[in-house]
C-alpha cells in the first residue's frame, strides 16, 4: 500500500515539462485523484490513463474528468500495477514510495519499449541515472529514457562479470 499524497501544481507542471513534445500512450501508475492524467491529456498525450486501486480516488478522478469535459476520453482503471502489461506505454508517470521503486524498475525494464520515458516524482529510482531532472526539493522530478537505462544496466552487469 502506498499512501495518497496529491501532487502539487509545481510537481504536475515539472512532470509534464519533462514529457513535452512526446507522443504515445501515457499512464500514471497509482494515479490518485487523476490530476496528472488530466493534465497529460490536456497537453496532447493520448491515450492517457491512470491505474489506481483506491475506489474513492477512482471516483474522484472520474468526477474530475467529467467536470473537465473529458468523460470517455481518458480512463481511470481499478487495476493492480503489477498485473498490467505496460509494453505499449511510451510515457509512464510514477509518484510512488521508495520501497516500490526497485521491483517496479525490474518490471519497467522488462516491459517498456526502448523509446519509453519514465518520469518519477518525489523519489528517484535508486539504481537508475536520470536523463534529465527538473525542480528542487519536493517539487523535483526525474526523467529516465528506457533505452539509456538499459544501456547503463547492461554496462554494470558486464563490469560485474569481469
Amino acid at each position: 500500500q502506498v499512501p495518497y499524497q496529491p501532487s502539487s501544481p509545481r510537481q504536475v507542471a515539472n512532470t509534464l515539462a519533462l514529457l513535452r513534445g512526446r507522443a504515445g500512450k501515457t499512464v500514471d501508475l497509482g494515479s490518485g485523484d487523476g490530476r496528472l492524467v488530466l493534465e497529460a491529456y490536456k497537453q496532447g498525450l493520448r491515450p492517457a490513463l491512470g491505474y489506481e486501486l483506491n475506489p474513492w480516488l477512482l471516483c474522484l478522478a472520474n468526477y474530475r474528468a467529467w467536470k473537465a469535459g473529458y468523460h470517455g476520453k481518458i480512463s481511470f482503471l481499478k487495476k493492480d500495477l503489477w498485473k498490467v502489461n505496460l509494453s505499449d506505454c511510451h510515457n509512464v508517470i510514477v509518484f510512488l514510495a521508495p520501497s516500490v521503486k526497485p521491483p517496479l524498475a525490474t518490471k519497467l525494464l522488462a516491459e517498456l519499449p526502448d523509446d519509453a520515458r519514465v518520469v518519477a516524482g518525489r523519489y528517484p529510482f535508486p539504481s537508475w541515472s536520470p536523463s534529465s531532472t527538473l525542480g528542487q526539493g519536493l517539487d523535483q522530478v526525474w526523467a529516465y529514457d528506457i533505452k539509456e537505462v538499459r544501456r547503463q544496466v547492461q554496462g554494470r552487469a558486464q563490469q560485474s562479470q569481469v
